[in-house]
């Protein structure tokens, strides 16, 4: 924000820049401390980037604000580690090190997100390989067997494995990091203009060793290398990509997410040029002419010793209010050109690389051009110092943002100007906040008249928006000046990446202790077999003493230790180390089928399901509670200006999804009745526009995009119902014309066409429909806003713009109307604006309004109050001082500038209010619906008003009639109310919320009963979250069906996805679309980010991004159940497949001793899981499906078996285990038998009872055993599937054929025609699968006929043609039909508490609500009569139809939503939070009675 100075005895001023719309931030209550924490480590572990700490001083108290000079000018007193930049101004002495070197050391601007160079690849990667157990355990394995001792009879062989693994693990991690690698390289390569050939003091020459120097050059020949290579293997593919073709390539941090940016930098890159760029058609100026002409000449010898500089000319008090108005003085700011500076003239603009970049260097940024590192602007193209940017790199917001230049250096527009300059500028240190900026520009201030003058210190703040943020897009501007105030690491974008915490999905974890159960076996059999073979050695007289020449070890208790670690090689595929990599080949492939289902892709943005983490896809199908936001998740987010209240005259015909469903509540046949309504709407509608080109022929008007339906708010405008209403129009629409800060952009053409760039949808669809309307912001020029009001144009002086926060909850803009009048014009929440209403004024005004806007929230419509306020000269000049004093400072600038604010904010004059709907999203009811069958609880947590919230509720079957609502709302903010009401809700369903029920809870997934939901708010919210109440809360919440948190705050989102998640030990899944969902979606077991139209921040940090909220249905019903069951089922097979493998060649130990030899041929031990028995499993685990996709939606209870986790357990799991022991014992014994009586001879004669051709036998028959059952364990029995196994079935086949047809297989040489063509081979085959697998056959075929599952009867109905239907339906379930409540379903229905509530107080009286949280005056909203003036909400029955005073003329929507409303008087939305009319007549004005703002104990801002 730039700061305006105030001029003493000037009764005119002019304006200052705006500054953006819902961008400020409130500073956390604990950012500071984690700013210092971050800047500490910054200083102690960033390498390069060290910067000399200042000693920290105590900063400007709020209740008193005080000017730049508080603060010294050596910026000691600015905080921790705040930074001094000098441009051509010599270091001071406390600057420089002994050696006259900078003491602040800064960054390289280059960045490396990869974690390889090609030198350190192969190391590096081992490393990290080698960090996980079971790549330690097979190297250990390896380097065992290279000792002879241990009886390896082919070490070289046995490590090839491994080998395997290892370098197919590095092959795909050098993939994603040469991805890395070269959009890094791209990007610290990307041009930019930086001035050379000047001396920037901030920064000393790097000194290059000579170790970097060679990492260079290595990296340099790798690269050309590739180059050549690519460029001879294909030609170049094209440049342009769709954003669905890039949305793999996207990693889940801000920094990866930039490549369609990196790419157009280099699809744009021009030769390079020595030459400096001209900037402008702004001619250079020419030797000897004076620089000074370019300075603004100072008017009189004293000034104020700060930037706040005024002319001194006086204006008389006589003047009429127009005279004043163009006699108004001009503002001096100053200029940080020094005019009698010599410079060398050397200095231009060259193009070099971004990692060129340093702290102190002057850039040049062209439009389209990415900003290189985080610059201070100077100057710009713009007369006005304005400037666009597009944030979408760096927090995924679209909308285009300004930004403005610095007042002091707007005059700076060549290379010359910047050698000319003499500044410092004053910087906090590099912080993680995006939205928040400060420091100060300082310079001495020259009289180009009197050079022999000393000149004045000036000074002048910067703010977030005299600041570009690297990562950035300039948009809509020729050209940018600045200078560069951090770079590489120390940028925002930088500080920021690198958050998104790394997630194991629930089976990896589980994982773990199956594999330590493996150790633990492989350990025991291992000490058998040790104990066995020194217990053999031990005997004395044995056959072994004749034959053999003596033990391994020469004594029996070395030759059990030697046989321990021999029996550990032998038997080491017990330890699946294929496990890991054959789970990264399934979930890698199922991410690629969620990325290619079509029917999770969005075409309007052109975005499919994107998987930004493919190691979860199994959590997934485990979801039992679903976390989701609503505006822009539920909702669209796409706002439309439906109905206002003027001058206590409601406009607008709608019908809303809200309405629809409040109807359908009371037995309405809504179909009927939405019909009637539209026709109704659609002939107004024409009606409206008729009226509107009949009063003024607007050329904006586009008859398609009317959404304000309002026939009878043209004639009031053009003054059917008197003067006044047409007086109260005209003001309404000139507030929402001039109280904003939208970009205009203007498409030629006839007619032509204005659009409207705002960084709030609602503030967008306000200016709209002031253009629709005939009040048309055709731009802005000069600090004024041009507007067409009704064909005459007009201009309007911004002189302050307040911004929109959180905790304001309101913006204001403050005007210079063409008649001279100071006028200020506040919209915001109702509460916050009946509280600063003038007091005792339009009492019922305030009833009938708020009455308006509570039926208007009614209908689900997000309302706004709007308000204005006449201020003369004197008051503002006072304010006006404050206000700049307020931008000018460094420490609290935010907070002094919100306490300002506040101040003018007062005694407001009430025009009216606005209704914006945002509607629900196609297929989100049918989704809730779909997801609610399958088990899964949604719970809403929502920054947005309780009324809004719970209308949203019903019209997406979240809620309905039959729910009793718990509202919690502890009015008292203390723990002890709270804990009393938690209570007492949870007596009424039998519980006290102590552990053992807790316990109970844990175990429990059954959907509870759909007959209560939940409604809190977050100051109920922070105190249930507290440790003594947090288990309560939880308990009650359990046996709700819906859960609904309004008013909520990022951090409160992920607290409660925290105390579900852990509090019952469930699977959580959060579905956010903004920035402010961020800290939810990172805390839950799976993130789910929507690329709504607010950007792609949620996007980012996600683990699967979709483009609706409908698409989740088809992603966890779907693919998550898919992914988990197939996941579950082929990890069970991968250890029972081992077991079988590793005990049959345990058995034959048991006949020789345990001296470990190898029953099978080595390479058989080496493939058995590298080739005979992979790829039937890694299918598996991609393809199998127990019912096709269609089914699955069909019928969602399939499901709840992900949500029982009951598809992977440690019975499963033992089971399998069990099974394969069993397998084992015959695959092994049914060889073994088959030779036992040793008299077995072929037909030649020849015996084939040697240990290699028994193992052939044995060997074979297990391969087949493994491969048959995987099959048998398979629900899909495709051509495909059963090929692989019949593959993976021949392979050893044709292995033995090829192996032992050579003679280096030396004893096994021509085994396979040697027992091939044995009879006794095929017999003992096909006995040993029967054996094997009867078992399995038969436990299976008795489960299903005797205890069938879900999945069973379903696939049986299948068979039958029961879901024939769904054949005509492109994999979708046809949506259910809406719920239509005729009069007997109502008479059914629960009924209402008819009771009489006289005796309640209003704020207990259950209400249906309208519209604001709490704040520090609707906290506690009675006045001091503690009347509300009103019959509307008191002193009858709920039920009771009311009398209404006949309306003119009949509006067709307001009456039945009023109708509507007073039937359902006695709802269960009873809650404090609900400000009704009632309530908000009672506020009283409370801000315009006291000066200073109140804020409540425990009140926390809107989130």
């Amino acid at each position: 924000m730039v700061v305006q100075p105030q001029q003493e005895g000037s009764s005119v001023s002019n304006p200052v820049k705006r500054i953006r719309w819902a961008t400020q931030r409130v500073k956390g209550l604990n950012e500071s401390r984690i700013r210092h924490g971050i800047i500490d480590r910054l200083h102690h572990r960033r390498t390069g980037s060290s910067e000399k700490k200042r000693p920290s001083a105590e900063g400007s108290h709020l209740d008193r604000i005080r000017e730049e000079q508080e603060l010294s000018e050596d910026g000691d007193q600015h905080g921790l580690g705040r930074r001094r930049i000098f441009f051509n101004v010599p270091l001071p002495d406390d600057a420089k090190d002994s050696e006259g070197r900078p003491l602040a050391r800064y960054g390289r601007n280059k960045i490396r997100t990869a974690k390889y160079t090609p030198l350190s690849f192969v190391p590096k990667n081992l490393w990290f390989q080698f960090h996980n157990v079971a790549n330690i355990y097979f190297l250990f394995v390896i380097i065992l067997g290279i000792f002879q001792i241990f009886g390896n009879p082919n070490p070289a062989l046995s490590s090839v494995p491994l080998i395997v693994i290892l370098f197919l693990t590095a092959v795909k991690d050098g993939i994603e990091d040469w991805r890395r690698t070269v959009l890094d390289n791209e990007l610290n390569n990307a041009p930019v203009r930086r001035l050379v050939n000047w001396d920037n003091v901030n920064s000393s020459e790097d000194s290059v060793s000579p170790w970097r120097k060679f990492k260079k050059a290595t990296t340099q020949v790798i690269l050309q290398a590739y180059r050549m290579w690519k460029r001879r293997a294909e030609k170049k593919p094209a440049r342009g990509k769709t954003y669905a073709q890039r949305a793999l390539d996207e990693g889940r941090l801000s920094t990866d997410t930039r490549q369609a940016n990196r790419d157009s930098i280099f699809s744009t890159k021009s030769p390079n040029t020595e030459d400096d760029i001209q900037m402008t058609p702004v001619p250079s100026p020419q030797p000897g002419q004076a620089q000074q002409d370019s300075v603004p000449h100072p008017l009189a010898d004293e000034r104020p010793g700060t930037s706040l500089s005024y002319e001194e000319d006086t204006l008389d008090p006589s003047m009429t209010q127009r005279d004043r108005l163009d006699k108004a003085p001009a503002k001096f700011y100053g200029s940080i050109i020094n005019p009698f500076k010599q410079t060398t003239g050397k200095a231009t603009f060259k193009k070099e690389q971004w990692k060129s970049i340093q702290v102190g260097d002057f850039v040049r940024i062209y439009n389209e051009d990415q900003i290189p590192a985080d610059v201070v602007i100077l100057s710009t193209s713009d007369p006005d110092g304005a400037c666009y940017v597009e944030t979408k790199n760096l927090d995924g917001e679209t909308n285009l943002k300004v930004r403005h230049a610095l007042h002091c250096g707007r005059k700076l527009k060549h290379a010359e100007d910047c050698e000319q300059t003499e500044f410092m500028i004053e910087s906090e240190p590099p912080h993680v906040n995006l939205y928040q900026y400060s420091g100060a520009a300082r310079w001495t201030q020259r009289d180009p008249r009197k050079p022999a003058k000393s000149g004045r210190e000036m000074a002048e703040p910067i703010t977030i928006n005299n600041l570009l943020l690297r990562g950035c897009s300039l948009k809509n501007t020729n050209w940018v000046l600045g200078v560069v105030v951090y770079t590489g690491g120390e940028t925002k974008i930088m500080l920021n990446a690198g958050v998104t915490p790394s997630k194991r999905s629930r089976i990896s974890r589980e994982l773990n202790w199956d594999v330590i159960y493996n150790f633990i076996i492989l350990f025991f059999m291992c000490l058998v077999a040790g104990i066995g073979q020194g217990t053999a050695w031990a005997k004395d007289n044995q056959s072994s003493d004749i034959f053999e020449f003596g033990s391994t070890a020469g004594k029996p208790s070395l030759d059990g230790f030697v046989t321990f670690w021999s029996a550990v090689i032998l038997l080491q595929n017990l330890v699946p180390i294929s496990l890991y990599i054959s789970l990264e080949i399934i979930k890698t492939a199922q991410a690629f089928f969620i990325y290619s289902d079509t029917f999770m892709y969005y075409d309007k943005i052109d975005y499919p399901c994107t998987p930004k983490s493919w190691n979860i896809s199994d959590d997934v199908g485990q979801i039992e509670y679903i976390f989701s936001d609503k505006t822009g998740t539920l909702t669209q987010n796409v706002m439309e200006f439906k109905k206002c209240t003027i001058n206590g005259v409601p406009y607008g015909e709608a019908y809303t999804e809200a309405q629809a469903g409040m109807q359908r509540r009371q037995g309405v046949d809504t179909e009927v009745e939405g019909a009637k309504a539209h026709k109704q709407i659609a002939q107004d509608r024409n009606k409206m526009l008729q009226d509107l080109r009949k009063m003024h022929d607007n050329p904006y008007l586009h008859d398609d995009e009317l959404t304000f339906v309002a026939p009878y708010f043209v004639q009031d405008l053009a003054g059917a119902s008197g003067l006044e209403q047409q007086k109260a129009t005209e003001e309404f629409m000139l507030a929402l014309a001039l109280c904003h800060t939208v970009i205009t952009e203007r498409t030629p053409g006839e007619p032509p066409k204005i659009e409207f760039k705002a960084q709030s949808p609602d503030e967008a669809a306000l200016v709209a429909t002031a253009r629709d309307c005939g009040f048309t912001v055709l731009g802005r020029s000069n600090d004024s806003i041009i507007l067409n009001v009704l064909g005459s144009e007009r201009e309007y002086t911004v002189l302050n713009t307040l911004e929109f926060n959180s905790s304001r909850k309101r913006m204001s803009a403050v005007m210079r109307m063409p008649d001279g009048r100071i006028m200020l014009f506040c919209k915001g929440a109702d509460s916050v604006i009946y509280s600063r209403l003038k007091p005792g004024e339009q009492q019922q005004l305030r009833k009938t309004t708020g009455e308006h806007l509570e039926m208007f929230a009614r209908e689900g419509l997000r309302t706004l109050c709007i308000a204005q306020k006449e201020i003369n000269e004197d008051e503002y000049r006072v304010w006006n001082r404050q206000h700049d004093l307020a931008a000018a400072a460094i420490v609290d600038r935010e907070e002094k500038l919100e306490a300002v604010s506040d101040a003018i904010e007062r005694e407001l004059t009430l025009i009216g209010g606005t209704a914006i709907e945002d509607r629900l999203q196609d297929g989100v009811p049918d989704t809730i619906a779909l997801l609610g069958d399958a088990g899964i609880k949604l719970w809403v947590l929502t920054g947005d008003k309780v009324e809004t919230a719970i209308n949203i509720g019903f019209s997406c079957n979240l809620l309905n009639n039959d729910m009793d609502l718990i509202v919690l709302k502890i009015k008292d903010g203390q723990s002890q109310t709270a804990k009393a009401e938690l209570e007492a809700h949870l007596k009424s369903f039998g519980l006290t919320g102590s552990d053992e029920e807790l316990q109970a809870a844990r175990k429990n997934h059954t959907p509870p009963a759909p007959t209560h939901a939940i409604v809190i708010d977050g100051d109920s919210l922070a105190l249930v979250l507290e440790d003594q109440l947090r288990q309560k809360f939880l308990l009650l919440c359990k046996q709700c069906k819906s859960v609904l948190c309004c008013r909520v705050s990022p951090s409160q989102k992920a607290a409660v996805v925290r105390m579900v998640k852990n509090g019952l030990d469930v699977m959580t899944l959060s579905v956010g679309d903004g920035a402010n969902d961020v800290a939810m979606i990172q805390e839950a077991d799976v993130g789910v980010g929507i690329a709504g139209e607010e950007g792609r921040q949620a996007v980012m940090s996600s683990d699967y991004a979709i483009g609706q909220f409908r698409f989740l249905q088809r992603l966890i019903l779907v693919h998550g159940r898919w992914s988990y069951r197939r996941l579950g089922e082929s990890i069970a097979n991968f250890f029972y497949k081992n077991i079988v493998w590793t005990f049959a060649l345990f058995w034959y130990q048991i006949y020789n001793n345990f001296d470990i030899t190898y029953l099978f041929d080595y390479t058989y031990i080496l493939l058995v899981n590298l080739a005979f028995t992979s790829l039937p499993v890694i299918f598996m685990g991609i393809l199998d499906q127990d019912v096709s996709d269609k089914v699955s939606l069909a019928v969602p209870q399939l499901y709840r078996r992900g949500i029982e986790r009951k598809e992977w357990t440690q019975v499963k799991f033992w089971t399998y285990m069990f099974d394969g022991v069993y397998q084992s014992v015959i695959c092994y014994f049914m060889g073994h038998l088959l030779f036992r009586p040793a008299n077995f001879v072929t037909s030649n004669g020849l015996s084939v009872n040697d240990r290699s051709r028994i193992g052939v036998y044995i060997a074979s028959a297990t391969i087949v055993v493994v491969n048959l059952y995987v099959l048998m364990n398979t629900y899909r029995w495709d051509w495909l599937m059963v090929l692989l196994v019949a593959i993976s079935i021949l392979l050893i086949w044709f292995w033995t054929g090829i192996y032992t047809a050579f003679s280096s297989s030396l004893g096994f040489y021509k085994a396979a025609p040697q027992v091939y063509g044995q009879l006794s081979f095929w017999v003992m085959t096909l006995l040993t699968v029967a054996i094997c697998l009867l078992p399995r056959f038969a436990a299976k075929a008795a489960q299903k006929i005797f205890r069938p599952r879900d999945v069973d009867i379903v696939r049986e109905q299948v068979e039958q043609g029961k879901f024939k239907y769904l054949d005509q339906y492109e994999a979708y379930v046809p949506p259910s039909k809406m719920f239509s409540a005729t009069s007997s379903d109502l008479s059914d229905t629960a009924k209402p508490d008819l009771k009489s509530h006289r005796d309640l107080a209003d704020d207990e009286r259950p209400i249906y609500p309208p519209s604001v949280a709490n704040t520090g005056t609707s906290y506690n909203p009675r006045s001091q009569t503690g009347s509300d003036g009103t019959e509307y909400t008191g002193h009858r029955l709920s039920l009771e139809q009311p009398h209404r005073p006949s309306l003119d003329r009949p509006r067709p929507s307001f009456e039945r939503m009023r109708d509507s409303m007073d039937r359902i008087r006695a709802s269960f939305e009873a809650s404090n939070d609900f400000t009704s009319a009632a309530l908000l007549t009672r506020i009283e004005s409370s801000h315009s009675q006291t000066p200073t703002r109140r804020t409540l104990p425990g009140n926390s801002s809107l989130r």
